[in-house]
């Protein structure tokens, strides 16, 4: 697939390291150059192809919403991410036409939903739904989990458990966003708190409280709401397969 180049500014030097180190973590990404301000950013921009700009918003001299406003005068420009501590610029920003406005400290899942808007505002194709990854911190250290490893997913408050067959993650995100953007991957909501891989499923049976599945031996409860177009999606899948 296509991989975008960024162009990361921010006048704070950890807050920029920071940045784009997370940036650096995701696949999708394949080349960060950094600016410490408006100036070095026109500079960057002036001899290099880059596909979306993440900007703090103050910064001596010009400064980020200023810097934004030039951008938008390209005849090609950059997508434009906003990155500051402060949230009271958000209207002016968006009135701009800037992509998104992330809030510091900058959390891994909300600068990966980032980075598939503009994903899918240049209309990038990805060579597939398994090049997915989510980053997940272990110990301090963010790691990318390839979706493709995640036979379901439990809802825990404004999080999501992510279970592998090796463990499980802790990400911040509902499950109803994952539901979403997930549906194209084999995923399917079975419950207000479970969305399970379908390829996962070993087992869809009746109880007496209702209908079940089991994955990697566990048994999941499936909401009446969902049964039927569960069975109808199983059914799909196996002719898919050849099976019936």
């Amino acid at each position: 697939m296509r991989t975008l180049r960024i162009l990361a500014v921010d006048d704070e030097p950890p807050a920029l390291d920071e940045l784009a180190y997370l940036l650096r973590s995701d696949a999708r990404v394949s080349e960060v150059v950094t600016a410490s301000d408006a100036t070095e950013a026109l500079r960057v921009l002036r001899g290099a192809d880059i596909d979306a700009a993440f900007l703090d918003i103050r910064m001596p001299g010009l400064d980020g919403m200023e810097l934004a406003r030039v951008l938008h005068r390209f005849a090609k420009p950059p997508a434009v991410v906003f990155v500051t501590a402060y949230d009271d610029r958000a209207a002016d920003a968006f009135d701009l036409g800037v992509l998104d406005y992330i809030r510091k400290p900058v959390e891994p899942e909300r600068l990966s939903e980032s980075l598939r808007r503009i994903v899918s505002a240049l209309g990038i194709k990805t060579s597939g739904p398994e090049t997915a990854v989510i980053p997940v911190e272990l110990a301090g250290t963010i790691k990318l989990l390839p979706r493709a490893a995640v036979h379901y997913v439990e809802a825990q408050g404004d999080y999501a458990r992510l279970h592998t067959a090796d463990g499980s993650h802790l990400v911040r995100v509902a499950l109803a966003t994952l539901a979403e953007r997930w549906s194209d991957a084999g995923f399917a909501r079975i419950h207000r708190s479970y969305l399970v891989r379908l390829s996962q499923i070993s087992e869809l049976r009746l109880t007496s409280s209702g209908y079940v599945v089991v994955i990697d031996g566990r048994t999941l409860p499936v909401a009446r709401r969902h049964t039927r177009e569960l069975k109808d999606m199983l059914l799909r899948a196996a002719k898919q397969d050849g099976i019936r």
